[in-house]
């Protein structure tokens, strides 16, 4: 039988300075311009470009979210409980830079001449290590955020600071590629359904992956002294999964799970058909494409601005179903709209205009949203190491990130079977497809959006930890790490004091 015991004490942390905050917060533009390139690109360049049926493209897709299933809740499990000079988050990060980044370099450049099932080979060998270093950076780095800040409004801002960064830079790369490495040109060539600019614009994005994820890691090296250590044991694969079962079981992490998984199934089959209604449904050119991504970066930056404040006066959980009520608004309402009729004709200016404002709103919605449920999800962090005496934040934080890779995983999927059903056309080119297609395909969009975006805001209303609650959780932990010190309790038997009824293990001494 393995004992249980606690991360070792640190000493108290000075304040995180901006530069800190900066590089830590740098570190979600990695992932988002991994994650946007794969949601916003992979479905179209592998069908309309190298030919593969859009089945193919899903089945990949989805062997690779499996594989993520099994992955991420080790890899947090692992790096909770792991050992080095380095602590327990940062070896991971560092190893993850260069495998992830050739391996999204070499997704968008297949071998020519291949046979349809070597190509699916190849893609999937690619998305699997994609997946695989991706969760060695994303989980360790997301899961530092609770160690880094602990004060309910602080952590809020910090993880809008990251949710900046991570929309700047997908949606930043995405405007680079519309512009300059998928440039659309003159006569209507080249663009995202041309092979040419891949290339160029895999190297660039692989080599900013590659460079953020070190400087990152190296902006957050100065903080390994003041990070939670593990205690040394032996840990069994029984052990191990008791602990797994002990920590989810958790109704606020809970209902999170199940909201973060329908509100990732929603992003993953908007993301996979974005360009699909953008060009095919709305015919809108690559250079309006490229004002829409603009808007998408204005609407992050004002909703990382507001996200904090909207936190503060409303509560994380009433400010989160409230913008993500309305975000839902904004997205299906132009689509609806069309339907019935009520929409401008395509290629009008007041079309675009109405699209470019629905654009803003909605992503400002979005944002605020997602900077919200990522900060309730740090702050199940406390309340589960009140519960079971351990602090675990790579495990908790290993289904957020799991979440995330649904946006090009699941939902993806979903998007593949979408084409196949209303029989999308290959090489279709803008205003040449069949109206009935058209609305087909936003007749089976809609209503799916529909019941997963409502599934996913009515289980945010069982949230239970609201500002309140963290303060306690707080003070007991505080209380608990007062008694280690005090007795020696853990430092001289590796035994934990009980920090309640439940009779969990003490804590290690928080940071202030």
């Amino acid at each position: 039988m393995t004992a249980t015991a606690t991360s070792a004490p640190v000493a108290d942390a000075p304040r995180l300075n901006w530069p800190t905050k900066i590089l830590y917060g740098a570190g979600g533009a990695a992932s988002a311009i991994k994650q946007r390139g794969l949601s916003t690109f992979l479905l179209i360049f592998y069908n309309q470009v190298i030919g593969l049926p859009p089945q193919m493209v899903s089945t990949a897709l989805m062997v690779a979210l499996i594989f993520d299933a099994f992955v991420d809740p080790m890899v947090g499990q692992i790096s909770d409980n792991f050992r080095s000079k380095l602590g327990r988050r940062h070896p991971f990060m560092y190893a993850a830079a260069l495998p992830v980044a050739v391996a999204f370099f070499l997704i968008w450049n297949p071998p020519q001449g291949w046979e349809q099932a070597q190509i699916f080979a190849f893609m999937l060998a690619c998305l699997l290590t994609i997946r695989l270093f991706d969760t060695f950076f994303e989980l360790p780095s997301s899961a530092l955020a609770p160690e880094l800040a602990k004060n309910y409004d602080e952590r809020t801002s910090l993880i809008s600071l990251r949710y900046f960064f991570s929309v700047v830079g997908g949606l930043g790369m995405t405007l680079l590629a519309y512009q300059v490495f998928l440039k659309e040109n003159p006569d209507g060539t080249g663009g995202v359904l041309a092979r040419d600019g891949y290339f160029s614009y895999a190297l660039f994005a692989a080599g900013m992956i590659f460079l953020i994820i070190l400087a990152s890691t190296a902006g957050t090296h100065r903080q390994i002294p003041y990070l939670r250590q593990p205690p040394a044991r032996k840990v069994t694969l029984k052990g191990m999964a008791r602990e797994v079962a002990h920590t989810l079981n958790n109704r606020s992490f809970v209902v999170l799970t199940i909201s973060g998984m329908f509100m990732s199934l929603s992003l993953g089959v908007k993301g996979g058909l974005e360009l699909y209604f953008f060009i095919y449904f709305w015919e809108l050119n690559q250079a309006q494409l490229s004002l829409l991504t603009v808007a998408g970066v204005i609407a992050s930056m004002v909703g990382v601005t507001l996200a904090p404040k909207v936190a503060a006066a409303m509560g994380k959980r009433n400010g989160a179903i409230t913008m993500f009520a309305g975000a839902v608004l904004a997205l299906l309402g132009p689509i609806a709209l069309r339907l019935v009729g009520l929409m401008p004709p395509n290629g009008s200016d007041i079309l675009f205009y109405i699209l470019f404002v629905d654009v803003l709103a909605n992503g400002a919605m979005a944002m605020m949203t997602g900077v919200m449920l990522a900060s309730m999800i740090a702050d199940v962090v406390e309340d589960a190491e009140v519960k079971t005496g351990r602090r675990s934040e790579g495990l908790l934080f290993s289904a957020d990130n799991l979440f995330k890779k649904m946006v090009s995983g699941l939902g993806v999927f979903v998007s593949g079977v979408v084409l196949a059903t209303v029989s999308f056309p290959q090489n279709a080119q803008r205003g040449g497809v069949d109206e009935e297609v058209l609305r087909n395909m936003a007749l089976i969009y809609l209503p799916t959006l529909l019941i997963f975006y409502a599934i996913a805001i009515g289980c945010l209303f069982l949230f239970r930890i609201d500002r309140a609650t963290h303060e306690e959780n707080l003070r007991k932990l505080e209380e608990a790490a007062l008694k280690a010190r005090t007795t020696g309790a853990e430092a001289e038997t590796g035994t934990p004091a009980a920090v309640g009824p439940a009779g969990p293990e003490s804590p290690p001494v928080p940071r202030s």
